[in-house]
């Protein structure tokens, strides 16, 4: 019953006069409210020698406004008993705060003043980069797997700016200004490029009239320019080599694969259906104990240690599908290569089962229950969708298209895009370690990245 109410709840659509595209769903069970601003600006909309920038401009968003100290905004967040988050994807920037409800204007305040009078001061912009410098030797450069997966990602796209790290290269890090970051939050962090989404217990008819007393006196911004870069197509398999200190061997594979975006701007070359079924198709390779890696290759063969797979089709361009894990003892990354090679053969060759089929559907069946039991996931979900172009309604077709997926579609997806030719190989070979080696601590702010 509670899945039915979630299902079936009205989400409202409302655009003010500035271009800012507000949604609001009710969800009357407790007396909270989740309040997100999502900017659609991202990574992806970054080029050769900016790299990093939307990411440290989302550090510098709680530095101060004209109105505001710096920390002020954290520090008001939680003095009203709230808590707040913000990350930068590929795709988008977001910013959040979970509220008892009758908090909603302090956020909506806050946000609409830094949507407009962020001031960027040249002294904290120095301080944050170097956050950001150290937040990137910890996640990146002191992880041999996440530096792996980076030289991955740099291989395997050719023109696709996801080939550039969210957090930016090192020496694009080091010759950011602060002049630079100002161009790009007036270029971007302007009402008609932003999407502010309010789920909890509200009147839609009453956040409404709270946006357009805060938010709506914000101008309206020059429309920004989105210069699309997509991929060329791969010719034939790359591999490389990566060494780093490491206790481990890692493999990494990447294979081209469309997004839902593609699907339904090039429907005579991609079917609607493909994304969902290469969904079902990553949940019978990795979906839990039962799925074919964890039974087959970790427990069966015994060949891999750790064994993962990671897919999403919702992404503004194409995106990739990645296999990656660490052989298990006396195994070696080819071992375990060839194993996965001969799961992938099998998908093209023989039919998935009913009762893999069937699994898997009921895992997304009960995942998708479980998720929406959250506010801060309803609002999410649609912030992702509308960030990178599609509507928010295509979020609720999910669960119906993919228990719509046959088993002849799951192995037509892996016969069109499991080849070679489209992929992408890394092996991590590890190099000792040196025990003397500084370990960098994260430091700054606390906000997800």
């Amino acid at each position: 019953m509670l899945f039915s109410q979630l299902a079936h709840a009205q989400t409202h659509e409302f655009m003010l006069e500035n271009g800012l595209k507000l949604l609001v769903k009710e969800d009357h069970r407790a007396p909270v409210v989740v309040s997100q601003v999502w900017y659609h600006v991202g990574a992806s909309y970054e080029h050769a020698g900016i790299t990093g920038l939307s990411h440290a401009l989302e550090h510098m968003m709680f530095k101060g406004t004209e109105k505001y100290a710096p920390g002020e905004f954290s520090r008001i967040i939680s003095d009203n008993g709230g808590n707040e988050n913000a990350f930068t994807g590929m795709d988008y920037t977001a910013y959040f705060q979970t509220l008892e409800k009758s908090r909603l204007p302090i956020s909506f305040e806050l946000e609409a003043d830094r949507m407009q009078n962020l001031i960027l001061p040249g002294e904290e912009f120095v301080k944050e980069i170097e956050v950001v410098k150290e937040e990137r030797r910890w996640r990146t450069e002191d992880d041999p797997q996440s530096f792996a997966y980076e030289v991955l990602m740099s291989t395997a796209f050719q023109t696709s700016p996801y080939r550039q790290p969210i957090i930016g290269w090192m020496n694009d890090l080091e010759k950011m200004t602060v002049t630079e970051m100002r161009d790009w939050y007036g270029q971007w962090y302007v009402p008609n490029n932003a999407t502010l989404i309010v789920v909890g217990d509200v009147d839609a008819g009453e956040v409404y009239d709270l946006a357009k007393k805060y938010f709506g006196p914000v101008p309206k911004g020059k429309a920004p320019v989105i210069n699309l870069r997509p991929e060329v197509e791969q010719q034939g398999i790359k591999r490389i080599t990566v060494k780093r200190p490491a206790e481990l061997p890692y493999l990494l594979m990447a294979y081209k694969t469309p997004s839902l975006s593609s699907a339904l701007e090039k429907p005579e070359k991609i079917p609607e259906w493909e994304p969902y079924a290469l969904e079902v198709l990553s949940g019978i390779l990795d979906g839990g104990n039962s799925a074919r890696f964890s039974s087959k290759l970790v427990r069966g063969k015994e060949v891999a240690a750790d064994i993962s797979l990671d897919y999403s089709l919702i992404t503004r361009l194409d995106h990739v599908l990645t296999i990656s894990g660490v052989p298990a003892n006396g195994h070696t990354v080819a071992d375990m290569e060839q194993a996965i090679r001969e799961e992938i053969e099998n998908m093209k060759t023989t039919l998935v089962s009913d009762s893999e089929l069937d699994r898997v559907k009921a895992q997304v069946v009960a995942q998708d229950i479980y998720q929406r039991d959250s506010i801060f996931y309803q609002g999410m979900v649609m912030g992702i969708f509308e960030t990178i172009g599609l509507s928010w309604q295509k979020a609720d077709e999910y669960v119906d298209r993919v228990k719509a997926v046959t088993a002849d579609q799951v192995q037509q997806v892996a016969k069109k895009y499991l080849v070679d030719d489209h992929m992408t190989v890394a092996e991590l070979v590890p190099l000792p370690l040196d025990p003397s080696a500084p370990r960098h601590a994260m430091g700054g702010s606390d906000h997800v990245r």
